[in-house]
Protein backbone atom coordinates (compact mmCIF):
# COMPACT_ATOMS: atom_id res chain seq x y z
CA UNK A 1 0.00 0.00 0.00
CA UNK A 2 1.38 3.67 -0.73
CA UNK A 3 -0.57 7.17 0.38
CA UNK A 4 -0.34 10.44 -0.69
CA UNK A 5 -2.42 13.60 -0.03
CA UNK A 6 -3.53 16.60 -2.32
CA UNK A 7 -2.65 19.77 -0.29
CA UNK A 8 -4.95 21.60 -2.85
CA UNK A 9 -7.80 19.60 -1.02
CA UNK A 10 -6.71 19.64 2.78
CA UNK A 11 -8.55 21.86 5.31
CA UNK A 12 -5.94 20.79 7.95
CA UNK A 13 -8.01 19.63 10.44
CA UNK A 14 -5.11 17.12 11.23
CA UNK A 15 -7.80 14.41 11.84
CA UNK A 16 -4.64 12.35 9.65
CA UNK A 17 -2.00 13.27 12.21
CA UNK A 18 -4.21 12.08 15.08
CA UNK A 19 -5.10 8.80 13.94
CA UNK A 20 -1.91 7.99 11.59
CA UNK A 21 1.36 10.22 13.36
CA UNK A 22 3.93 7.89 11.92
CA UNK A 23 2.31 8.45 8.47
CA UNK A 24 0.91 12.00 8.71
CA UNK A 25 1.96 15.17 10.12
CA UNK A 26 0.94 18.93 9.55
CA UNK A 27 3.33 21.60 8.69
CA UNK A 28 4.04 25.23 9.30
CA UNK A 29 1.34 26.07 5.94
CA UNK A 30 -1.47 24.08 7.86
CA UNK A 31 -1.40 21.30 5.42
CA UNK A 32 -1.10 17.81 5.65
CA UNK A 33 1.50 15.85 4.31
CA UNK A 34 3.01 11.97 4.31
CA UNK A 35 6.12 11.01 6.23
CA UNK A 36 8.65 7.55 5.06
CA UNK A 37 10.10 6.96 8.21
CA UNK A 38 10.98 10.79 9.65
CA UNK A 39 11.36 12.29 6.54
CA UNK A 40 8.25 14.75 5.51
CA UNK A 41 7.43 14.20 1.72
CA UNK A 42 6.70 18.18 1.18
CA UNK A 43 8.69 18.80 -2.02
CA UNK A 44 6.64 19.19 -4.20
CA UNK A 45 4.13 16.85 -2.18
CA UNK A 46 0.93 15.63 -3.58
CA UNK A 47 1.32 12.62 -5.99
CA UNK A 48 4.37 12.78 -6.50
CA UNK A 49 5.67 12.49 -3.05
CA UNK A 50 3.66 8.46 -2.59
CA UNK A 51 4.84 7.24 0.74
CA UNK A 52 4.80 3.29 1.42
CA UNK A 53 2.89 2.29 4.44
CA UNK A 54 4.21 -0.53 6.27
CA UNK A 55 1.87 -3.25 6.54
CA UNK A 56 1.17 -2.77 10.34
CA UNK A 57 -0.11 1.15 9.80
CA UNK A 58 -2.70 -0.12 6.79
CA UNK A 59 -5.53 -0.16 8.91
CA UNK A 60 -4.95 3.53 10.74
CA UNK A 61 -4.37 4.65 7.00
CA UNK A 62 -7.09 3.30 5.91
CA UNK A 63 -9.37 5.10 8.44
CA UNK A 64 -7.36 8.32 7.70
CA UNK A 65 -8.82 8.45 4.62
CA UNK A 66 -12.10 7.56 5.26
CA UNK A 67 -12.60 10.51 8.26
CA UNK A 68 -10.86 13.20 6.14
CA UNK A 69 -13.05 16.13 6.00
CA UNK A 70 -11.48 17.39 2.61
CA UNK A 71 -10.92 13.88 0.88
CA UNK A 72 -7.48 14.63 0.31
CA UNK A 73 -5.95 11.37 1.42
CA UNK A 74 -5.31 8.49 -1.42
CA UNK A 75 -4.51 5.15 -1.10
CA UNK A 76 -3.01 2.79 -3.53
CA UNK A 77 -3.20 -0.43 -3.46
CA UNK A 78 0.13 -2.80 -4.55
Amino acid sequence: MKVWIDQDLCTGDGLCEEICPPVFTLLDDGLAYVKEGQEVLNNPGGAAQMAPVPTDLEDAVTEASEECPGECIFVEND
